[in-house]
């Protein structure tokens, strides 16, 4: 297979069909492939070159899933609005924000013009567009219904997005105050604490137990921080490795967090979810159960859910209905189980789906909130402990001697 050439940017001047002067700019992997773009178009070239670079260019940035969501609401649009496929990447790609996601759309639409498909061009970018996102896309453009299953995605994509940002929201506040918190009380321990030290020794009198605890962890942290550190960066690349290589320990990690109080909760209702939305999806993209349930697997983010699901597939495949293999499982809610089995009675299982869908983003959403609020005061207390006790061992001998005085 030849390897691909990297995409270059070219301005041009011409004479359109009506010879009239026109000029614009075009990608290509050199200046002839340029022009014999542009005649295809029904341009004569006079004047070509090479688009000059900026003298302070845009600095790249990753491409996040909330950039793909907004491409594929733009691309849903677009197509909605009867501009052309190319045309729409064209447009969408030169004026995004992002150099890297600019950068990868204009090589998509280059990939379309060389006679893929928009599901095969995507397929060639499996970080970014996955296996749901591959098939949806397939899926509309076999029934002729591409614009409609963008604008599925769209909204799936968009609100999937939504539900990871107010939880990341409500973890960020805590996190950060915690740290902050840690780090202060490090900088008491190392630089106030022994200065506290130098002064009770000037007394000559016995110090309180507690404040003598304080002084001992004070000098511990002095002679032993870079334990402290390395056992701090050992432990998070250990975790990270079995994290990314263990499906053992990713399968504890995530049947521990669905055990822990409210936040377990939430993770499970974010779960069902995810799994209503992603089904409801595909389908309503026309998506065989069997192929449907496959995809959704990976839409779960929790692997307790997606071995669920992979064991619902095979029960299906086999003939069961989905609300017997659902139940099954055990994990799934009454509630879910009862909406399936009438959506699969009335044929109308992708609106239902989709209801159950909404009423647990809700659910989750008021749960965020109520964390939220939960965690103001026991961050409060968090505090109080951590600097409040620092500061009463440092002032107990003082308000000793004064009374003894």
């Amino acid at each position: 297979m030849a390897q691909k050439t990297d995409l270059v940017d070219f301005v041009w001047e011409g004479l359109d069909k009506a010879r009239k002067k026109t000029k614009g700019e075009v990608s290509a992997a050199n200046e002839l492939s340029a022009k014999i773009q542009l005649n295809r178009q029904g341009i004569r070239v006079t004047k070509i070159r090479k688009k000059p670079q900026p003298l302070f260019a845009a600095r790249k940035k990753a491409i996040t899933t909330g950039d793909i969501a907004i491409f594929s609401r733009q691309l849903a649009t677009m197509l909605a609005a009867g501009v052309p496929l190319v045309q729409s990447f064209d447009i969408v790609g030169r004026g995004h924000e992002n150099p890297s996601m600019q950068e990868m759309l204009l090589s998509i639409k280059a990939d379309i013009e060389g006679g893929d498909t928009l599901a095969e061009a995507l397929n060639k970018k499996p970080v970014y567009f996955d296996e749901l996102f591959c098939n949806l896309v397939e899926a509309g453009e076999q029934a002729g219904v591409l614009e409609t299953l963008l604008d599925k995605i769209a909204t799936y994509k968009e609100k999937t997005e939504s539900m990871k940002k107010k939880i990341k929201k409500a973890l960020t506040y805590p996190i950060a105050v915690i740290a902050v918190a840690v780090i202060v009380t490090a900088i008491l321990l190392i630089f106030v604490v022994p200065i506290f030290e130098d002064l009770f020794k000037s007394f000559g009198a016995d110090l309180p137990a507690f404040t003598r605890m304080v002084i001992d962890m004070s000098k511990w942290i002095q002679e032993w921080w870079w334990v402290i550190i390395l056992i701090l960066v050992g432990g998070f690349y250990v975790f990270d490795y079995f994290k990314k290589r263990s499906r053992k320990f990713n399968h504890f990690l995530d049947r521990m967090l669905l055990s822990v109080p409210i936040v377990g909760d939430i993770i499970n209702k974010s779960a069902i979810a995810r799994f209503s939305r992603t089904l409801s999806t595909m389908s309503a993209a026309g998506v065989p159960l069997v192929d449907a349930l496959q995809s959704v697997s990976g839409a779960c983010g929790n692997i307790i859910y997606a071995e669920a699901v992979l064991k619902m597939r095979e029960d299906v495949a086999t003939g069961q209905r989905l609300q017997f293999a659902m139940q099954q499982t055990g994990i799934w809610p009454h509630m879910v189980q009862q909406m399936v089995a009438i959506g699969e009675e009335s044929g109308s299982i992708d609106d239902l789906l989709g209801k159950v869908a909404d009423f647990y983003e809700e659910e989750v959403d008021n749960m965020v909130d109520n964390l939220s609020s939960l965690m103001e005061p026991m961050i409060m207390v968090v505090l109080g402990i951590l600097v409040g006790g620092l500061i009463v061992a440092m002032y107990l001998p003082i308000f000793k001697l004064g009374s003894a005085i």
